[in-house]
Parts: C-alpha cells; structure tokens; sequence
C-alpha cells in the first residue's frame, strides 16, 4: 500500500465540527495535521444549532469568530409545560442560534487559513501501527484523532468501544420561515416529548423534536400535544427538509489507546436538550492538543474525564424529568414560584457556579419541592 506524500503529525478522521476543532487545535500547537472525510462540505446534522455562552468562549479560544450578522443571539433558556412557564437569563454573555452548515463553513476557513490538509469524500478504511488506512494509500502519523461520530469506526478499531452507560433517544429537526418571538431557547415539555426552539436568523428558527420512540420523536405527534407552539408556528413555512437523528448520553471507560485518542461523539457524549455538546467538543480539541504537545495522552484522558462531569450529570436530570410527569409539573410549578432558584440551576448548568453553590442549590431545591 502506497504512503500518502510524507505523512502528518496529526490525522483526524472525521471532518465535522469536532474533527475540524481538533485540527485547528493541533495546528495551533505547531502539529502538522491531516484531516480526512467520506463525505463533502458542508456537512449538516440534525442538531438544536444554538451554542451557549461557554461554546462561544470555547470557540473564541479556537481563534474563530463566527462572521458578521451569522446567527440569531439569545438571552437565555425558558421551559414551558401548558400554562407554566419559568426563564433565566444566562449570569453571563449570550448564546447565539446558527445554522449547523454556517458553523461548519466558519471552521472549514479557519482550518484552510492554518494549512490543515483536507480530504474530502477519502473515506479511512482502517488504522494501523503506521498510521491511517485510505483506499489505495496508507497516511503516515505520530498521533490518530477519531472524531467520526457516535458510531465511530475508529472507537471500534482502536478497542475503545466498551460503553459503561448509554441511553439513547430520537430527534428530528425542523426550520421554520417566521420572526423569532423571544431572545430566549424554549424548551416546551409535554408527555415524554420535548421540543425545543431555538432563534437561527431575524426570520427563522430551529425545531427540534425528541423522545425515545418514533412516535414521540415525529412533529405531528409532538406539535399535536403543545397547542401553543403549534399555533405559533401554524402559519409558518417549512425551510428545507426535515432530518432525524439520535442524541446518546455515551461514557466509555477510556477515550485514548496508544496514540489514538477519540473526540466529540466518538468520545461519549450528553443528551442533546444539554445544549453541551459543542462545548464539550471544542474544549476536548483544546485539552487534547495540550496533551499531545506535551506527549502523553493521559493528559487528555483526564481533562476529558473532568469536562463531561457535569453536563453528564445534568442530562441524567432532565431525561429524567421527561419521563416523569408528575415530578416535572411540580418542578417546573415551584421554579415558576422561585425564578431566582432557576436562575441558579441556569448557573450550575453553565458552569458558573462554585461548589458550595451547588450544594446549597441541591438543598433548597430539594426542601421547597418536599414542602411544595
């Protein structure tokens, strides 16, 4: 098998946000770096497409600013269950609404500007000792990046893949033609759905739809038991096809092996209705560039090991929250009573909130949902 010309320090295999992030990390630390895709830009996926203000500092540190006028900045995140509903605003920045292939151009030009090399449609057909497997040629590298997605290939390959929790769920995507009518991210929960909307541009937003069957995955089904989104987006067009996918809460028991090391779904991942996987992706490049500038992995193993604490640990609450009704209607009736303990939890989830805020938060949440 032929090598690819001289070889790479890095080779990333997977051109998404992810893979892309890791590239522009490694570049940064001087890494010569390969990046490889069976597919062609812009790659989309069907996602909730709005970054909170932690992705936004992630992305900053990257060194990409997102264009002029691209996407739709909001304030906050609002739930809504019938007539009960309770927001906060972010304790600090904003969050902004983008469109998934207008993020992805962003990276693709910083990658570009920094000589990442980029393979588009050269599917990796495997990893070896030597480096990377393409069709025909074999790619020389120090260090292998798998950044292909939740079912990744390259997890497989490297013996990475042994799960040690994972919860799945359905999603579909929508955008819909019409004025944002809030600055905020709306989460409406009905009975085991929930649907979130996100402001993209001044004239559209994103839709999601999730749950753990078809059925409550599918918007006819989820719009059907939200009345109020339904009239809201009664009159609005439809923007390009719908598109389905699965959001996973994956931890693997090890995310590097020799030098392979995994990132973004590859890597494990949260619920989407975190709104944290994006954040987690870009800090994981950033941790896993430090990591190989130093030359030990289990550097990157570790800083991974700590970012995913804590979005992993609030996905398991809000799963759980929609699968209780009961318990989610008296939640959400006394946070609508307390919307300075919301605002609180906002923080928490945020990451901008210390330790004893935290314990504090988890015990009057627990008293007054006792005494409610």
């Amino acid at each position: 098998m032929a090598p690819l010309g001289r070889g790479t320090d890095v080779f990333v295999i997977g051109g998404g946000p992810a893979g892309l992030a890791a590239a522009i990390a490694a570049r940064r630390k001087g890494f010569t770096v390969t990046v490889a895709d069976g597919a062609e830009p812009p790659i989309d996926k069907a996602c909730g497409e709005g970054m909170m203000p932690g992705t936004l500092t992630a992305l900053q540190e990257l060194g990409i600013e997102l264009p002029p006028g691209v996407g739709y900045r909001f304030r906050g995140i609002r739930f809504v269950e019938d007539s009960t509903q309770v927001e906060a605003e972010f304790p600090v920045g904003q969050g902004i609404g983008v469109r998934r292939t207008l993020l992805h151009e962003a990276l693709i030009c910083e990658a570009e500007k920094l000589d990442v090399k980029l393979l588009w449609k050269r599917p990796v057909v495997g990893i070896c000792a030597d480096g990377v497997r393409l069709n025909g040629v074999t790619a020389t590298a120090r260090w292998i990046v798998g950044a292909d997605g939740g079912h990744s290939r390259v997890r497989r390959w490297s013996g990475l893949d042994f799960n040690v929790a994972r919860s799945r769920r359905l999603a579909s995507r929508r955008h819909y033609r019409v004025s944002p009518w809030t600055e905020f991210v709306e989460i409406y929960w009905g009975p085991r759905i929930q649907v979130y909307v996100t402001p993209i541009s001044r004239d559209e937003v994103c839709v999601v739809a999730m749950g753990e069957t078809v059925e409550h995955a599918e918007f006819d089904s989820a719009l059907k038991a939200l009345p109020e989104l339904r009239d809201r987006l009664a009159n609005a067009e439809l923007c390009g096809r719908e598109r389905g996918a699965i959001t996973a809460m994956q931890s693997l028991a090890h995310v590097c092996r020799g030098n392979v090391a995994l990132v973004g779904d590859a890597s494990g991942g949260v619920d989407a209705i975190t709104g944290e996987g994006m954040r987690l992706a870009f800090r994981q490049a950033l941790a896993l560039a430090e990591a190989m500038q130093g030359g030990d992995l289990r550097e990157y193993e570790h800083a991974h090991r700590q970012l995913a604490r804590r979005p992993f640990h609030m996905g398991r609450l809000m799963l759980q929250l929609g699968r209780s009704d009961r318990t989610r209607s008296r939640m959400l009736k006394m946070l609508s009573r307390s919307p300075e303990l919301f605002a609180r939890l906002l923080a928490i989830h945020v990451g901008r909130a210390t330790s004893i805020d935290v314990v504090a938060t988890g015990a009057q949440l627990g008293w007054q949902f006792v005494a409610g």
